[in-house]
């Protein structure tokens, strides 16, 4: 490594230099700490006898002859402040289980990946569909053969390949693998950044997960937290003596997490979080960084009122910049909760950087909407189609993520309006649309069967809940709106153009209703909802003369519905001086249909104007005219 490069902060392979490594049948130590005194090394191969390690410049080195991988050691450094500490491997590439904190030696060459063919036809999926499956390996199923309950990374590949396929998950996003003291973070505090938790194995059997996953066309996305670290003293805090990867302004220091806030004025800062973004990529084949709390790195704390970071944002367009370069084909994702804009253009164009952001917007209108008593909706009716005023802004994707399911908020299903039966035709609606809305998808684990209990990391799933007929019902329900959207060209390719897209009725406040259709060339689908309480008949206008070939039903009785599933596919024609489709629709009920071209009928002239507009008749056959326009 060019230490000249490092100090500039170009430096995106750190990793290969700091750490452990075997060169020359030995194996080699590295630490960068400037401001030590000194440092000594300690670890399974001197016995923890403390061996002092030579300082060559700002960096402390010392090779060992008799150092073996899968052997423990940690750094005594002797800080600038005069004290003694005992700190685990910045660089580390493994460490041992919580509460103990030593580092240990890998061998990152020890597993071979047989992913070549993924890699080489793996993009960004821009107009491909991607459905994410996001969970945490320690409580999406329990071992009962482990005291703690987790599974290794290895050893749980096949239950989650096959779940995967059977409900059509394209990618799987695993909430962050890097090393972290307490399970009650879920991975977002860490303290080993280079190192795979190892609550669930080694190194080698992270990356066999990732490659098998990769052997049965399912991506893997790691979550990546750049821009704060946990407070353990073990760890990056004070780590020679003085702020080192940390600010010493102490109000901004210590983030709202409680966690300290990385200071990427300094160079050396940047190399070592954008080397360990790289490092994910690169030695584990991920296939994407979804990187936390980004509104953190563009603003001060994330408050848009305190302004623009403007040392964190360079760092975070130097690191996009350049792992674009090295990885053409992995996705860079933002959870950022900002209206900061351009997050998703490249930084020649005065972006940010990213691939993809997170629709927290989206996440949080479409929730609250669901939320609302029906007898209210209609003043809250546009917080359903607010989204499309502004997604093209970016490429988004649709999270109902974690955030969603713990802390006392409730899970999705739980958030639905109403007691226990109205909450699952609502939820089924709900997934409906959110599979038929640009951009792409992602699930929380269990949501997609009803999830009741909140999420909590010391237990698994309630996977019991599948015995009951609403539940097991409902995730098959999930797997078919997961089939049709990565099976239908509409529904992702030209996500991100606006001539995928269009409102058929956009502005039916009173009766809770709206229609849209997706569009890719030949391929059409409409999807139609009544989110009242009131079963409704609406016509719906198509534009031209076609047929509407009925593709699912959230209301269907195999889902547990009220309406029988008929044997073939029920068809609705529209045509005429109009073309309106008459579709009925039960109470909170969507229902998609594929769109196909059909021959121009002659009708009658109608008696009078209003009949050429879209009507809507309540259960009560009250008629009601409503304007609807395309927008």
């Amino acid at each position: 490594m060019d230490m000249h490069e490092f100090y500039m902060g170009n430096v995106f392979d750190a990793y290969e230099y700091f750490g452990a490594h075997k060169e020359n049948g030995c194996m080699v130590f590295r630490t960068f700490a400037p401001q030590a005194s000194s440092v000594a090394l300690v670890g399974d191969f001197n016995g923890w006898q403390e061996m002092p390690m030579n300082r060559i410049g700002q960096v402390f080195e010392l090779w060992v002859d008799n150092a073996e991988f899968d052997q423990k050691y940690k750094y005594i450094i002797y800080g600038a402040d005069g004290k003694r500490r005992e700190h685990c491997d910045p660089y580390g590439f493994g460490m041992e289980l919580r509460p103990d904190f030593a580092s240990v030696t890998r061998d990152l060459g020890a597993y071979v990946f047989t992913d070549g063919e993924w890699i080489s036809r793996r993009t960004k999926n821009f107009d491909s569909p991607m459905n994410i499956y996001e969970l945490h390996l320690g409580s999406w199923l329990k071992d009962p053969d482990n005291e703690n309950g987790w599974f290794t990374y290895s050893a749980i590949a096949d239950k989650l390949i096959d779940y995967c396929k059977r409900f059509h998950f394209t990618h799987i996003e695993l909430m962050p693998v890097s090393e972290h003291p307490a399970d009650e973070s879920w991975g977002y505090q860490n303290t080993g950044f280079f190192a795979p938790t190892s609550r669930y194995g080694t190194a080698a059997q992270l990356m066999e997960l990732i490659d098998r996953c990769h052997n049965n066309n399912i991506g893997v996305i790691l979550d990546f937290v750049p821009v704060h670290f946990a407070i353990d003293d073990y760890g990056l805090i004070r780590y020679d003596g003085s702020e080192l990867y940390e600010y010493n302004a102490s109000n901004v220091t210590i983030s709202e997490w409680g966690t300290c806030n990385f200071n990427f004025s300094r160079r050396e800062v940047a190399c070592f979080m954008q080397s360990a973004a790289n490092y994910w990529l690169e030695k584990f084949h991920a296939d994407g960084l979804r990187m936390d709390a980004v509104s953190r790195a563009i603003y001060w704390m994330g408050d848009e009122h305190r302004g623009v970071n403007p040392t964190s944002l360079e760092f975070l367009k130097r690191m996009n910049s350049g792992l674009q370069r090295r990885h053409p084909t992995a996705m860079l994702i933002a959870e950022d909760s900002t209206a900061y804009p351009k997050v998703t253009a490249p930084v020649e164009y005065g972006g940010l950087g990213f691939d993809y952001k997170w629709d927290l917007g989206f996440m949080h209108d479409t929730i609250n909407f669901f939320k609302t008593p029906p007898a209210e909706r209609p003043a809250h009716y546009h917080k359903l189609t607010f989204s499309m005023m502004y997604f093209y802004n970016e490429h988004y994707i649709l999270p109902f993520s974690h955030d969603e399911n713990v802390h006392g908020k409730a899970t999705i299903i739980q958030k639905m309006w109403g007691d226990y039966e109205d909450k699952f035709p609502q939820a089924r609606a709900l997934y409906m649309y959110m599979f038929t809305h640009p951009g792409k998808k992602l699930t929380f684990m269990g949501s997609e069967f009803g999830h009741f209990r909140e999420w909590d990391e010391k237990k698994e799933l309630d996977w019991f809940m599948l015995k009951y007929p609403k539940h097991d019902s409902f995730r098959e329900y999930f797997g078919k709106l997961s089939e049709l959207y990565t099976t239908r060209r509409c529904l992702f390719d030209g996500d991100y153009s606006n001539e995928s897209f269009r409102w058929l009725i956009v502005n039916a406040e009173t009766e809770s209703v709206y229609a849209y259709e997706r569009i890719c060339g030949d391929d059409r689908i409409a999807a139609v909802f009544n989110l009242s309480t009131k079963p409704r008949t609406v016509s719906v206008p198509m534009g031209d003369s076609c047929l509407l070939r009925e593709l699912l039903n959230s209301s269907w009785d195999i889902y547990s519905g009220t309406v029988h599933k008929p044997d073939t596919p029920e068809e609705i024609m529209a045509n005429g001086i109009g073309h309106f489709a008459r579709i009925e629709l039960p109470p909170f009920t969507g229902r998609l249909f594929e769109v196909f071209p059909a021959e121009e009928q002659a009708e009658e002239e109608p008696e009078t104007v209003s009949e050429l507009a879209p009507v809507i008749e309540s259960g009560e056959k009250n008629v009601i005219i409503i304007e609807c326009e395309d927008e």
